[in-house]
């Protein structure tokens, strides 16, 4: 694919017009160093996604877009009910509701300095991690469900947390919509012991320090200072959302032939949204973000505890909760006028600006907080929502820095001991669940993710308010 034909329509904004059955051009958001860095499979399927029934605007890749299932994780697309639009497994990926929760200590670094192997060693303790790791909490199948329907206001009702938490998550910790019933019980009997655990892959829990301030007033609405210690948890919706995905990947491939949609490539496969198995897809996606809302509210507590056990003087209040892997109804204004779409965002989060109602009062003033992992031993940010990236990206961001290679070129390219002994002469302490996963999870096979920010920070789609470096990790 021949990125000179693309045209450069503002800074950090590139657009490959129609061709051939693209219904929408492709925008990608980002720098034109990381455009010719970004393979050109990630750009195609970009385009391929162009080519879907209802899609509005443009199909848009965000700065950390890399190869993934259908759409490039890093995709951003919206489609209309009303013009046949689709709804795809593709778009919204296998983790549904994989996210971040960012918690506030309260205290500096200098307060867990000689403590941090305390502190590591009382969260492992207490947070399962790794493949196939267990929760303590049994689940009967009434259990189950009423926190399927309910998110993380079931796990709050039922003293994991604080009633507070509930305004500082997005939707209030719970998606309208949620059908159990459209839900198998393969996927239910998969999650009746995994409720607050951390998973296996890129999954973690950090403890990491404020030290840069881009932004005093954003920063100072967000409860954040300089030096402040923070405590982040980045999990999803366990073997419940995969096995929804893997479910729904079947339905939807046969609604794909039933409703007779053409696509380009078999990944793609959807169905109209107001089509039955749209519209059950739909549902059962909606218990996968229920269930990841819960399982971090879950995860956030076991933190909180084990963090206080060990540094009494710590709060753990909470910033922020925010998914990526979603599909979202949403009202935004396509030429001129006010549309319900369905927004599908893998591996890209809401970035809402001020004033929007669908955030905390307290943010209405900044724009939510949007949350950017870093890869263990790099850099994590706090970025703030814009107004204009919401009219342009339909309020999307960047969700992390991208991986540059793949798992298995990783593993072979380093090896374990080679990862956490670099990340222990940085005065990073890591503890991982298995050898395998901190190899694959090597800082150095992701972009950079100070590039990747500072890309989304110039394209205007979040701005930039503050940046952590991690002080110690737990791995999945």
């Amino acid at each position: 694919m021949d990125i000179n034909n693309w045209q450069h329509t503002a800074e950090c904004l590139f657009q490959m017009p129609p061709e051939g059955g693209m219904r929408v051009p492709v925008w990608f958001f980002g720098s034109r160093e990381i455009l010719l860095d970004m393979g050109p499979e990630v750009l195609q399927q970009a385009a391929h996604v162009a080519h879907l029934p209802g899609i509005r605007r443009a199909s848009m890749a965000m700065p950390d877009a890399h190869w993934g299932y259908g759409f490039p994780i890093g995709g951003v697309a919206a489609f209309d009910p009303d013009r046949d639009g689709v709804i795809s497994v593709g778009g919204i990926g296998y983790d549904i509701a994989c996210g971040v929760r960012t918690m506030r200590t309260g205290i500096e670094r200098e307060a867990v300095q000689g403590r941090l192997q305390e502190l590591v060693d009382a969260l492992y303790s207490s947070v399962p991690a790794g493949l196939g790791s267990e929760g303590k909490i049994k689940l009967s199948a009434s259990k189950l469900d009423r926190l399927l329907e309910n998110g993380a206001a079931w796990a709050v009702h039922k003293g994991y947390g604080e009633e507070a938490d509930l305004d500082f998550i997005e939707d209030r910790g719970r998606m309208d919509g949620a059908d159990p019933d459209k839900v198998s019980e393969t996927a239910k009997k998969r999650q009746k012991r995994q409720l607050g655990s951390l998973g296996s892959g890129n999954h973690y829990l950090e403890i990491q320090c404020v030290d840069r301030i881009y932004d005093a007033e954003a920063a100072a609405a967000f409860g954040l200072f300089q030096n402040e210690v923070l405590v982040t948890v980045h999990s999803g919706s366990r073997g419940l959302g995969h096995q929804i995905g893997t479910d729904y990947i079947q339905i939807l491939g046969r609604a794909t032939s039933k409703h007779q949609l053409s696509l380009p490539a078999r990944e793609l496969v959807c169905a109209p949204i107001r089509s039955q198995e749209g519209q059950d897809f739909f549902r059962a996606m909606c218990c996968g973000v229920n269930n990841a809302l819960a399982n971090r509210q879950v995860l956030g507590h076991l933190a909180r505890e084990a963090f206080t056990s060990v540094i009494p003087e710590a709060r753990l209040d909470l910033l922020y909760d925010v998914s990526h892997n979603t599909c979202k109804v949403e009202e935004h204004e396509v030429d001129g006028e006010s549309r319900r779409l369905y927004v599908h965002r893998k591996g890209a989060t809401r970035a809402f600006g001020p004033e929007s109602p669908e955030i905390p009062e307290q943010y209405r003033g900044t724009g939510q907080p949007v949350i950017i992992g870093g890869s263990m031993g790099t850099s994590s940010y706090i970025l703030a929502g814009n107004s204009a990236g919401r009219n342009r990206a339909w309020g999307s961001a960047c969700h992390g820095a991208g991986r540059a290679m793949s798992r298995k070129k990783a593993t072979k390219t380093w090896t374990a001991k080679d990862v956490i002994s670099e990340l222990s002469r940085q005065g990073i302490l890591v503890r991982a669940a298995s050898k395998k996963g901190a190899a694959e999870e090597a800082p150095m096979a992701y972009k950079d993710v100070d590039l990747v920010v500072e890309a989304t920070h110039r394209a205007g789609l979040a701005r930039k308010v503050a940046r952590m470096r991690p002080l110690a990790c737990i791995k999945g």
